[in-house]
């Protein structure tokens, strides 16, 4: 009875998962015309309706046709398949308009919560053990949703005005910047060994031993990055990498993306709103480019992956990682700036819960931080459940970055999760701490 109990349980709560996923998904859009939906913004994003009808096809691929095994396909051939179909072409294609999305969105909903209701997640398909498939679409569902709102950062003409928003809270005192905190090094473990929501690059968990090392206590502020833009830094050679310098010469930036002046001050683009730069706040927008400029010019430099990894969850006294900073209670709105739906950053200070052992502030939430780290696998990795989520990746293309944003739902983000991306990105929601030897 009790194994019966637990089974029913959680098929309660994937359901549940999966509206409460797909409503978001919906209240995202709710305020955007025809015209928005279906516009191409940009080159390096996808026109709405095609984020809105890859969902659907993935769902559909993973949640019915490869539940069972065997994988017949790792994305749905088609229009949808984003292998098929890069970003930049993808605006002459002829996508379906919002209600045929919504109505195929739903058709396919309709379908897999009917299989949903027969899935033994103890003895049945191996994808669907402990919930791990429905947990992978999930998650497909709201790194989507982050992508989307990417997209709208990046609309121009008539404002984005998203139906909800919530106000971050006001820290209770002004955030000192510049301090840094210690970790002391020593034998740790890092990654994990989840199989029910991890995503394979981050398996195995496994032993290393890390040296001492200093590291920010929060993120970069506006104000700091400021003073790093008044100093000449975008203008001093010195400061940048080779590759660094041959992306600055080509991009001729500045700034961070969406920063312009007005009347002699620095201001920014922030979702539907224009406001001067706040100065306590995150930095955002930047690339692993800027961001390591910026640690050259202070002295220090970019955390490696496993650096930021252990100051965010290795605590030294119980001799274990943690699943958050906090601990392993999953985040709440009192823990961190997460969830989208404040729609930016919020003030250093304003999650005084969301510190880490070592004493490290903001390393879940608000912008996602660059590491000096190349994507690549743990020692023993195994790709699963197909090499082109990860392994295909892996590289010295790409620069991991860890922790989430503002925009990043909570079910999509812990400690071991890494993100990747070139480093000239600028439009994900990007920001950086640095560190330094000990």
């Amino acid at each position: 009875m009790p194994a019966v109990h637990t089974t029913t349980a959680l098929h309660r709560r994937l359901a549940d998962a999966l509206a409460e996923a797909r409503a978001r998904t919906f209240a995202l859009v709710s305020a955007l015309s025809d015209d928005d939906l279906r516009r191409q913004h940009d080159p390096l994003m996808s026109p709405i309706l095609w984020d809105l009808g890859h969902i659907a096809h993935f769902e559909e691929l993973w949640l019915t046709r490869n539940l069972d095994g065997p994988i017949a396909f790792v994305e749905m051939p088609g229009m949808f398949n984003p292998m098929e179909h890069p970003r930049r072409t993808r605006a002459s294609l002829p996508l379906p308009g919002l209600e045929e999305c919504r109505a195929l969105m739903e058709e396919i909903r309709r379908r897999v919560l009917r299989r949903l209701e027969t899935v033994d997640f103890a003895q049945g398909p191996a994808l669907a053990r402990d919930g791990f498939v429905y947990r992978l679409v999930l998650q497909h569902e709201y790194q989507h949703n982050e992508t989307i709102l990417q997209t709208l950062q990046l609309k121009t003409g008539q404002p984005y005005v998203p139906a909800d928003r919530r106000e971050p809270p006001t820290p209770a005192a002004i955030f000192p910047t510049g301090r840094m905190v210690r970790f002391p090094g020593g034998d740790v473990t890092v990654g994990t060994d989840d199989r029910s929501a991890a995503y394979d690059n981050e398996r195995p968990r496994h032993a290393l031993t890390v040296r001492p090392f200093r590291i920010d206590e929060a993120p970069v502020s506006n104000g700091e990055f400021c003073q790093f833009i008044e100093s000449g830094g975008y203008r001093t050679a010195s400061l940048w990498s080779e590759s660094g310098l041959a992306w600055l010469q080509e991009a001729r930036v500045e700034a961070p993306k969406y920063w312009y002046r007005r009347d002699g001050t620095w201001w920014t683009r922030m979702m539907d709103r224009d406001l001067p730069v706040p100065t306590d706040h995150p930095v955002c927008h930047v690339s692993y480019y800027e961001a390591e400029a910026y640690a050259r010019w202070v002295g220090k430099r970019l955390p490696t992956e496993i650096e930021w990894e252990v100051a965010a969850a290795w605590d030294g006294a119980r001799g274990r990682a943690s699943r958050f900073p906090w601990g392993d209670t999953p985040p709440t709105r009192a823990h961190a700036n997460l969830d989208q739906l404040t729609f930016g950053t919020a003030p250093l200070g304003a999650f005084p819960d969301n510190r880490s052992s070592v004493g490290c502030y903001g390393m879940i939430g608000d912008v996602w931080e660059w590491t000096a780290s190349e994507f690549r696998g743990y020692p023993d990795f195994v790709a699963y459940p197909y090499p082109e989520y990860s392994e295909v990746y892996f590289g010295s293309e790409y620069k991991v970055l860890r922790g989430g944003s503002w925009a990043t739902r909570p079910g999509a983000i812990r400690t071991t999760f890494r993100n990747w991306d070139f480093p000239i990105r600028r439009q994900i929601f990007s920001g950086f701490r640095c560190a330094a030897d000990d």
